[in-house]
């Protein structure tokens, strides 16, 4: 996608009102592009690079799955918990502090991976890229009043 395109898509993204509103039109939205695509595609991939999570609940143990942007990566994908830029940490990332085996989707392809929670200079790093994916990322982290949580999802090999 072209940056300028991306850049539009980042402005309207941290907007007050897509910020209260996306999280509840976007949900549907994905699956409705996913059952249409056959499971190959997430709405937000036609913009930005995304996966589909899928995680086990840390409190009720059942499966969860979760549409994120992602920064992929030689062997894995980078992704923070923005949640929208809401103040909460998004329960994603409790389910993978408590169970980091996972996988994820991406064009319809599932693989098994294991989160990793990062700190320090890997965290910056992996802001970084993310905000190469979606210009102004780094706002949401402001925009929250905390820290992003954010991991490298590590591909495990077969």
């Amino acid at each position: 996608m072209p940056r300028p395109v991306r850049s539009a898509v980042a402005w309207v993204s941290r907007t007050p009102v897509f910020r209260r509103l996306g999280p509840v039109m976007m949900p549907p939205l994905e699956r409705a592009v996913a059952a249409l695509s056959g499971g190959r595609l997430q709405a937000s991939s036609l913009v930005l690079p995304s996966l589909v999570l899928h995680t086990t609940g840390a409190r009720s143990g059942l499966a969860r799955d979760t549409v994120l942007m992602c920064a992929p990566e030689r062997g894995g994908y980078l992704v923070a918990g923005s949640n929208f830029g809401r103040p909460d940490h998004p329960a994603w990332t409790a389910n993978l502090l408590a169970h980091p085996g996972a996988a994820v989707t991406v064009r319809g392809r599932r693989v098994p991976v294991r989160a990793e929670l990062l700190a320090g200079a890997e965290r910056e790093a992996a802001l970084e890229a993310l905000e190469g994916g979606m210009p102004g990322f780094r706002d949401y982290e402001r925009l929250a009043g905390r820290e992003l949580r954010v991991f490298r999802l590590h591909v495990k090999q077969p």
